[in-house]
């Protein structure tokens, strides 16, 4: 007899992007050819002087343990990096090294989150905040992003969450926006901290895609007087820098909060690997060009993603703003073929043709706001991303193999039809 799993592990939910990349690459190995835009990983080399620093960091044996805050060169790199960039006020003692950002969330609620706390959620969201926050105890509350609203955050949203709220305690802010795109404004970010000054609230500031704002430049909560001793702002080497092998991120906010989240690091992961740090710390000071050329790639991507996808009838999306995601709106189509948004994407990977598909994921991937779009990375070279784009108007006229696959996989059928824009 084996031993019986915890409520919270049976219960545990998973990134969905991961589980549609198992089956293209379970696809690609049988010979079908599929264009993947599910996964948001950069298609670019690490910038080269992290890949020297790296290599030489083994070279000279710097392979044993390190502080479990981080590097103090480290620290101070990335202190100074958000400073000169995007003018929050930190020095090394406000920052906290680990393996990438995801690790941050669930650093953050067992900073801040009590059993019967309620925590804010704009949605659609990163799939992987409600584990950590159910893995508290805590009550994700939700508020809806809209198309209409540029996928921004609506701050009468946040001052109705404080006030009927039950036990307010936390936030979850993603800007730019994964999956949509959005960008809260500055205007925003200072209405918000404007609203929880002083509050016993705590928000965690999903920062990712820093440097893939397209109109204007990245504006963070930290920038706002008074939010450090109230949010945490989470950064990653994988987007800018293209290091997401690597596993290389880091954290800012007040001192003590930093203190406390170092303690969780020794007591979990004793520390970021000291090569990974050097190698990070390289690039901050050395790869700005590199890096914003591979911007400016990213950009073209999604601009040239952005156009093909209107110009199909059924299709909505946004002008690009921000990230390499492109998530239009497809519930006309899902409304005359009679499938659900995610039951639409399985189809364009499994289903439509034989020897093609297209990977992407469906919008309630990332939560119920998410019903009726798809979301598309641009993480494939532009011929194939015009490829992939010549495929879908293709893949929505063969109804008959839309109808097969429905009845292969009725759980996808759609049951209620969705709003149209």
């Amino acid at each position: 007899m084996s031993a019986s799993l915890s409520e919270f592990a049976k219960s545990l939910t998973v990134e969905t992007a991961f589980t549609v990349l198992a089956i293209a690459k379970e696809l690609k190995a049988d010979g079908k050819d599929v264009v993947e835009l599910e996964i948001g990983d950069s298609p670019f080399e690490s910038t080269s002087s992290a890949k020297n620093a790296g290599i030489q960091a083994i070279q000279e044996n710097q392979t044993h343990y390190c502080p479990s805050p981080g590097l103090p060169e480290f620290r101070a790199a990335a202190a100074k990096f958000v400073s000169d960039e995007f003018k929050i006020p930190a020095a090394a003692e406000n920052v906290v090294v680990g393996p990438g950002a995801k690790v941050f969330e669930q650093f953050f609620c067992e900073a801040f989150l009590n059993p019967g706390d309620d925590v804010l959620v704009f949605s659609p969201y990163f799939p992987t905040y409600l584990p950590n926050i159910l893995r508290r105890g805590a009550n994700p509350v939700y508020s809806n992003l809209l198309q209409a609203n540029e996928f921004r955050p609506d701050i009468a949203e946040v001052e109705k969450f404080l006030n009927t709220a039950k036990s307010p305690r936390a936030i979850f802010l993603n800007t730019p926006h994964n999956p949509t795109g959005g960008v809260a404004t500055e205007e925003d970010l200072k209405a918000l901290a404007d609203l929880i000054r002083g509050k016993d609230i705590a928000v965690f500031s999903d920062e990712p895609y820093c440097h893939m704002v397209w109109k204007g430049r990245h504006h963070s909560l930290l920038e706002q007087p008074g939010m450090m001793d109230q949010c945490v702002s989470a950064y990653t080497f994988s987007k800018s820098y293209s290091m997401s092998g690597w596993r290389l991120g880091f954290a800012v906010t007040g001192a003590k909060i930093a203190t406390s989240i170092a303690k969780m690091i020794n007591t979990t992961l004793s520390c970021t690997p000291p090569i990974v740090q050097i190698a990070g710390t390289k690039a901050l000071q050395q790869d700005h060009s590199e890096r914003d050329e591979q911007m400016s790639r990213f950009q073209e991507k999604v601009q040239l993603l952005t156009s093909g996808l209107n110009a199909i009838d059924g299709i909505h999306t946004l002008d690009p703003t921000a990230t390499f995601y492109v998530f239009p709106n497809v519930a006309p189509i899902c409304n005359k073929l009679k499938i659900t948004s995610h039951g639409l994407a399985l189809y364009l990977l499994k289903g439509a043709d034989e020897n093609f598909g297209v990977a992407c994921l469906g919008g309630e991937c990332f939560g119920e706001a998410g019903h009726g779009f798809l979301r598309f990375s641009c993480a494939e070279p532009n011929d194939r991303l015009e490829q992939a784009v010549k495929f879908l108007p293709e893949a929505f006229g063969r109804t008959d193999r839309v109808e097969a696959f429905l009845e292969a996989n009725p759980e996808h059928k759609l049951k209620t039809a969705y709003p149209e824009p």
